[in-house]
């Protein structure tokens, strides 16, 4: 085998090495990419979740100091109200459908 044979063998060799590197690449970008939107995704949902906690400890503190004042305990209930529709809400909102079932 002549020298130029099997410096083009060589050559196509190493391109195909390129082409795959470039292929692996252009995937790891996409993992990438996928990686960087689930963590803010995660990071949202650390968000929401945060809140409804604070949601929760404010609701016990409004209710100790409410105590058993009729007015003081009807504000807190129309606010309760609205909040659990708005936190139901966000729920629905953000709650993907169910898949279809496969057949």
């Amino acid at each position: 085998m002549s020298w130029f044979r099997k410096r083009d063998l060589h050559t196509q060799a190493l391109d195909t090495i390129l082409e795959a590197q470039l292929l692996i690449l252009k995937e790891l970008k996409k993992i990438m990419s996928t990686l960087d939107q689930l963590t803010a995704d995660v990071a949202a949902e650390d968000s929401a979740v945060d809140s409804a906690v604070v949601l929760l400890q404010g609701l016990k503190a409004a209710l100790d100091a409410a105590g058993t004042d009729p007015a003081k305990l009807a504000a807190l209930s129309a606010d309760i109200q609205a909040k659990t529709k708005v936190l139901s809400d966000a729920v629905v909102a953000n709650t993907p459908a169910a898949p279809a079932p496969s057949a």
